[in-house]
């Protein structure tokens, strides 16, 4: 049974120059930057007629490529950091089309996606890190140029359970078509 979830892929260059923000954190379990993604919408566990009828939904997707901007690094969890990420820039075009991915899945009977949306790409998980270790990383790792680049596709993305931070397989992409 597949987990599934649908993302935006990090082209091979940003994912590189954020690859070379590892390390330095004790605790952290560093992604591989070929598993970096910005997941739009996660899906879970799916028999194999719900994933058809998911990967066949999506073509109806209809938006235009934009611009997705990485721009800094922050921490989820709080006092007990779960994750270093690199922040994305919430643009109209990236909400516009999570709402419309959010809306075709609780369509299709999924509930609702129990958090707001917060784009960013995962680039550590953090087991056991205190916060003044991380808070310590983000003041010498926490700036970097902000890069951009443009999604002119979104993909779903398969991965079996594990402990998270991948191998993740791209089970089929949707164009965003001018």
């Amino acid at each position: 049974m597949p987990r599934l979830f649908t993302g935006l892929e990090i082209p091979a260059e940003i994912g590189q120059s954020l690859s070379n923000l590892r390390g330095g954190l004790p605790g952290a379990r560093w992604i591989d930057p070929e598993n970096y993604h910005v997941t739009l919408r996660f899906i879970g566990d799916i028999d194999g007629v719900s994933a058809n009828e998911i990967a066949s939904m999506l073509f109806r997707v209809d938006r235009k490529p934009f611009e997705v901007k990485v721009q800094g690094l922050t921490s989820f969890g709080g006092r007990k950091p779960s994750a270093v990420v690199a922040a994305v820039e919430p643009s109209k075009p990236l909400m516009e089309l999570q709402a419309e991915l959010e809306r075709m899945m609780q369509r299709i009977g999924l509930d609702p996606e129990g958090r707001k949306f917060t784009p960013h790409v995962t680039l550590a998980r953090l087991h056991d890190a205190s916060s003044q270790d991380v808070a310590d990383y983000l003041s010498v790792r926490g700036y970097f140029p902000s890069r951009t680049f443009m999604a002119d596709r979104f993909v779903l993305f398969s991965s079996r359970a594990s402990t998270g931070g991948g191998p993740y397989v791209v089970e089929d992409s949707y164009d965003l078509c001018a």
